[in-house]
């Protein structure tokens, strides 16, 4: 191998050993396999040109090509000429891939997945770099200066990550600038030929010593200078990561919005919720965020807010820009809470974890006082403390005194309306907001008298029965057409639930706002709540004058829907003033279209209704004998997986209905046929569109399953009954025996049958919900047989027994 090949060579190893400091930053690291090919071709185009030889820049020039060439097949084949060469579809590709990978960079926290966008800047950077040191090093022979690209490579991922590991990837890219040094050292040395040195050799030539010396410093000289320069880069490498300032949002932010020094790990930023919170909820590793202790006895209805965004743009739901001042000894009483409203006092301790550092302080809402030490300001409009120049939440721990505000429905249906100067600000709406939020809104709300009314009647909509699905998948958005986007696909996670909910509340004349935060968290062994990444969460809050700012829950399988939500029950609702229930929108009937009957020789049309003749066989015939039995067999088993595996729900759920009805005791006694009959009133509700709610006691929970579903007094006082049964099992010392429940649920079932549209029946019958109780089992199955796959004896004996037969290992005696 030549000089300069050897060069190149070394060029690209160092390149790509710099490049391994970006490893910790994303995951997987696939893409580093990809760019090591692909700077391969790239060096060798360089070594190819060098040796025709063309000019310098043509060289250059005759890379950069290839580079540009080999991005376009990558990442846009489809709309490149012939897949290869960059046209304007191909260009304009490239444009929104790094669009969404700049999106993406400030989206994610470290580690971040490698998006196609995230992975296009990787990859071009690395092969930028590898050009721009092949150029420098090999076409222009000036290894020394090449040091700056791999130093600007390796300062980005010194200045994003922290932490022992980085020492690793320093040493392996200094170690890579050292080679090339040292490979273009030996370079320029072979140019001088044979080299000789030493007292003995320079004895014997003219001129003695002194010549043997001269030409001795001559040839080293290249050597010593690569090495200072090499030593003043890599002390420049260490220094500039330890003096860069701390840069904010994302990927560039390891520690959220806070202004002190990084940790590790992924944060929530309560500046940016929309993206912050679709990665936290899609974190593979569920860090825990904060861990609490609480003289409160019912925890579901204490949520850790953040921020409240309160301005509504078009673009995005943001905080205000207010002025904060000092934190009071006490907070103010909370805005709009009339005296007459029932709460509770409670004391929370909190510790948040030691990598969780950002500028809003997590408090329970609304609190009335906040110990805690450090520099912290008080926004009185949001009722949130943030931190001062650089104070965060790492390591934190703080007492908080706040309010549970327990309202009732009737409270809240009788709220008189709110201040002109607070309506006017907090039901502000932009011009660019689509009429199909404002129609929906009212189309949903129809007939609701109140504003309590119509803001139950949008929870429910959107939380029960408007036919919407949870997905942390979906593109996030939180603009006017993201609004109505997200009406028309139905599928989002909180942000697009409560984000749309706040805006249509507002076309409603409601006042609304977002707040962000945390729900309550999962309850320890030791009696504290931890509360992790995964319960990241965002919630509308409505205004109801006499009660203040209100949380609801629309985000289905998320929270818990507050008990003000739901009428107030027989035993303590007045008949003459009885609480609003939200009505249900109709349905259109979903029937299946029918193909048209069609004799002998005659096919459906396909262009509507009636029947054409079928095409005239040719006089060729195929010269086989027909079909295999391999052929018939497979076309038999495709016939019977077609009409099989779509009756699985249904037989599934045929089952499991007969064994929860007919099963346990004689007359349906005992514990066990109480909960088997308890869990198939909530499964058939469940097939209904009625989605369950663990949250609730069973007494709420068959109250909601009568207000959503609209059941007549008959399967009410049904429900009602199996809700007594299940209840006197659970907490009654001595329960008292129940009979008749099978049915007491076939009579809800009918009752749900009897007011649902056509289409919900249909889907109820042969297309059940609770259906995907059987996708869990299978899932948890699977996921079990694998684990003790993975941890089973026999393979670690197996392991051992290859081991033993290596080449180069010996028995004991």
């Amino acid at each position: 191998m030549s000089g300069r090949a050897r060069l190149a060579l070394t060029a690209a190893v160092a390149t790509l050993c710099a490049a391994c400091a970006l490893l910790p930053l994303v995951e997987p690291v696939g893409w580093m396999f990809q760019a090591a090919l692909l700077l391969a071709f790239v060096i060798g185009t360089g070594a190819a040109a060098r040796r025709v030889p063309l000019a310098r820049p043509l060289t250059i020039g005759l890379q950069a090509l290839v580079t540009v060439l080999l991005l376009t097949f990558l990442f846009a084949p489809s709309e490149a000429i012939l897949g290869l060469l960059p046209g304007p579809d191909a260009l304009a590709e490239f444009g929104r891939l790094l669009r969404n990978g700049v999106q993406d960079v400030g989206r994610y926290a470290i580690p971040a997945p490698v998006t196609p966008g995230i992975r296009l800047l990787l990859i071009a950077g690395v092969l930028v770099i590898g050009l721009i040191v092949d150029a420098l090093a090999v076409t222009y022979r000036s290894a020394a200066p090449a040091g700056l690209p791999l130093l600007a490579l390796y300062s980005v991922a010194a200045g994003l990550t922290q932490g022992g590991a980085g020492w690793l990837w320093f040493l392996l890219a200094a170690a890579g600038y050292l080679l090339l040094l040292l490979a273009e050292g030996r370079d320029r040395l072979s140019q001088w030929g044979r080299v000789f040195g030493g007292p003995a050799a320079g004895a014997d030539r003219p001129g003695g010593r002194g010549f043997a010396a001269g030409v001795g410093r001559s040839v080293l000289a290249p050597v010593r200078t690569g090495h200072r320069i090499g030593a003043l880069v890599l002390g420049i490498a260490l220094v500039v990561p330890a003096v860069l300032p701390s840069l904010g949002g994302g990927l560039l932010d390891r520690t959220g919005s806070g202004a002190g020094p990084g940790g590790g790990g992924g944060t929530i930023s309560a500046v940016n919720p929309l993206v912050s919170l679709q990665d936290s909820l899609n974190q593979p590793e569920d860090k825990e965020v904060l861990n609490y202790r609480t003289t409160a006895a019912d925890t579901r209805d204490l949520y850790l807010r953040i921020v409240a965004l309160d301005q509504f743009d078009g673009t995005t739901w943001k905080p205000s820009e207010r002025t904060v001042t000092d934190v009071p000894e006490r907070l103010p009483q909370p805005t709009g809470l009339s005296p007459a409203v029932d709460l509770n006092r409670i004391n929370t301790s909190i510790s948040t974890a030691q990598w969780y550092a950002q500028n809003w302080l997590p408090l329970p809402f609304p609190a009335s006082k906040v110990d805690i030490s450090g520099r912290w300001r008080y926004e009185p409009q949001g009722r949130t403390l943030v931190g001062d120049r650089g104070q965060n939440t790492r390591g934190l721990q703080y007492q908080v005194e706040s309010l549970q505000v327990r309202p009732t429905s009737r409270q809240l249906a009788g709220a008189p309306a709110p201040p002109a100067d607070l309506l006017r600000e907090y039901t502000k709406i932009p011009d660019s907001l689509p009429e199909v939020v404002r129609t929906t809104a009212r189309q949903v709300t129809k007939g609701a008298p109140t504003a309590y009314a119509r803001a139950v009647k949008l929870q429910d909509w959107f939380a029960l029965y408007g036919g919407f699905s949870y997905n942390t998948d979906v593109r996030a958005g939180s603009g006017s057409q993201a609004i109505a986007r997200f009406l028309r696909d139905k599928e989002g996670f909180c942000v697009h639930f409560s984000f749309s909910m706040a805006a249509m509340a507002r076309t409603l004349g409601i006042p609304s706002r977002v707040a962000v935060g945390f729900t309550p968290g999962t309850k320890q062994p030791d009696g504290t709540t931890s509360v992790s990444l995964k319960d990241a969460h965002a919630w509308p809050e409505l205004y109801f004058q006499g009660i203040g700012w209100t949380r609801f829950e629309p985000t289905p399988s998320r929270g818990t829907i507050p008990d003000y939500a739901y009428p107030d029950t027989p035993d303590t609702a007045d008949p003459a003033n009885p609480a609003p229930a939200p009505s249900r929108p109709e349905a259109s009937p979903d029937t299946p279209s029918a193909e048209p009957s069609c004799g002998p020789g005659e096919q459906p049309s396909g262009a509507g209704s009636g029947c054409a003749a079928l095409p005239a066989e040719s006089g060729a015939r195929p010269s086989d004998d027909g079909l295999s039995l391999w052929a018939v067999a497979g076309i038999a088993l495709a016939v019977l997986l077609v009409l099989v595996l779509p009756a699985i729900p249904l037989l599934w759920r045929l089952r499991i209905r007969s064994g929860r009805l007919t099963g346990g005791a004689p007359g349906g006694d005992g514990t066990a046929s109480v909960l088997a009959a308890w869990q198939e009133l909530l499964d058939t509700a469940w097939d209904f569109g009625i989605l369950p709610d663990e949250s609730l006691t069973p007494r709420k929970a068959a109250a909601r399953i009568i207000r959503v579903g609209e059941l007549q007094p008959e399967p009410a006082a049904a429900a009602h009954r199996v809700a007594a049964a299940v209840e006197q099992v659970l907490y009654a010392p001595r329960p008292q025996p129940a009979s008749g429940l099978a049915s007491d649920v076939q009579q809800v079932r009918a009752g749900l049958q009897a007011g649902a549209t056509r289409g919900i029946q249909l889907r109820a019958r042969l297309a059940p919900r609770s259906a995907a109780r059987l996708r869990w089992a299978c899932a948890a199955r699977w996921a079990s047989l694998m684990l003790r796959c993975r941890t089973s004896r026999p393979v670690t004996s197996t392991r051992r027994a290859l081991a033993a037969l290596r080449p180069g290992r010996r028995r004991r005696a």
